[in-house]
């Protein structure tokens, strides 16, 4: 694998900075922490610049909160500055980094994403006659910093851009040298970064014809059931190494021809839905949306990107007649003061 080196002056590079800027403020101009930045952009921006080429950047404190999505999960919001570091180092490296992952990697890349991955996933399955199913016991909290830096360090050779991306990861312990704070666009790219040895190694060493992967989520499909059981033993050894488990509550084989429940979707080779819980968590989460447009508290452009965000999600499953149905319940109408 060759390394890439002489990368820090396109990381500093003010147009850089700059662009990361536009990056992180996307959705965000209304914020306090955003504006003040905004309002004072060219002192800020040079002041970030001259911390990272003096080495005296230091990474603030998050802001941690719970967010409930089938599960409670605990998201990090990075400092609005450090969001634009992250971004202006991402620029430089994600390209890099993109370019060796595999085809069938699907989360956090251009021209891929959920509805991608659900549509290979239902073309194999027509293919195929049994699915394995499977995902990593907290996948986040448990990535080794060790091995992540050892893998970025085979493929960049920049001392300053590796020591910048290990005190962005270094943010993320958890007390054992592991652990990536949800919410950070670095933790996702380098999430995908953390499996793409043992993506290559699937696809490569052991052969598997149909394989994808979206962070922490992997599917497996063959004829021979047997050699899927064999390829999740093999499995669980490899990534044990990187401190990684696949407990058997989070492993499911099934024949191809049942519905399976496939990144939000219930999907078999031709047919897809929706998964009920999300139909509930989108029922819960418009209703409270059209209370809050009514007493002021949310301007009618938000409301129709949420709108629009979930019908694009939805309009991807059989599900004109609930779209229709849910929006005949909804009624966006601000009360009389």
């Amino acid at each position: 694998m060759r390394r890439v080196g002489e990368l820090w002056q396109s990381v500093i590079a003010m147009e850089n900075l700059l662009l990361a800027f536009h990056k992180a403020i996307l959705g965000k101009r209304r914020r306090p922490e955003a504006a003040a930045f905004a309002f004072r952009l060219e002192d800020e921006l040079f002041g970030l610049r001259d911390e990272l080429v003096a080495g005296r950047y230091q990474p603030g404190a998050y802001r941690v909160f719970a967010i409930y999505d089938r599960k409670p999960r605990m998201i990090s919001a990075a400092p609005f500055r450090d969001r634009v570091v992250h971004h202006a180092l991402m620029n430089v490296l994600e390209p890099i980094l993109d370019r060796r992952f595999i085809f069938d990697s699907y989360a956090c890349r251009k021209g891929k994403g959920v509805h991608a991955a659900v549509n290979r996933y239902q073309v194999w399955s027509a293919q195929y006659c049994y699915v394995l199913k499977l995902d990593i016991r907290r996948y986040f909290p448990s990535i080794r910093h060790d091995c992540l830096l050892s893998q970025l360090a085979a493929r960049i050779k920049d001392q300053r851009v590796l020591a910048l991306c290990a005190q962005i990861i270094a943010t993320g312990d958890n007390g054992e040298a592991r652990g990536l704070p949800i919410g950070n666009l670095t933790s996702q790219i380098l999430a995908n970064l953390y499996l793409d040895d043992t993506d290559h190694w699937l696809k490569e060493t052991l052969h598997v014809p149909a394989y994808l992967r979206y962070v922490d989520d992997l599917i497996l499909l063959d004829n021979d059931p047997a050699r899927l059981w064999y390829w999740l033993a093999q499995l669980r050894e490899r990534v044990s190494h990187l401190g990684l488990e696949i407990p058997a509550s989070k492993v499911q084989l099934a024949p191809c021809r049942r519905k399976l429940s496939v990144l939000g979707y219930q999907c078999t080779p031709k047919q897809r839905w929706l998964r009920r819980d999300n139909v509930v968590f989108a029922r819960r989460r418009l209703r409270r949306m059209a209370k809050r447009f009514a007493l002021g508290a949310l301007d009618l452009k938000s409301v129709r990107a949420a709108l629009a965000s979930w019908i694009g999600h939805a309009a991807h499953a059989d599900s004109f007649g609930l779209r229709r149905r849910m929006m005949d319940q909804l009624r966006f109408q601000r009360r009389p003061t």
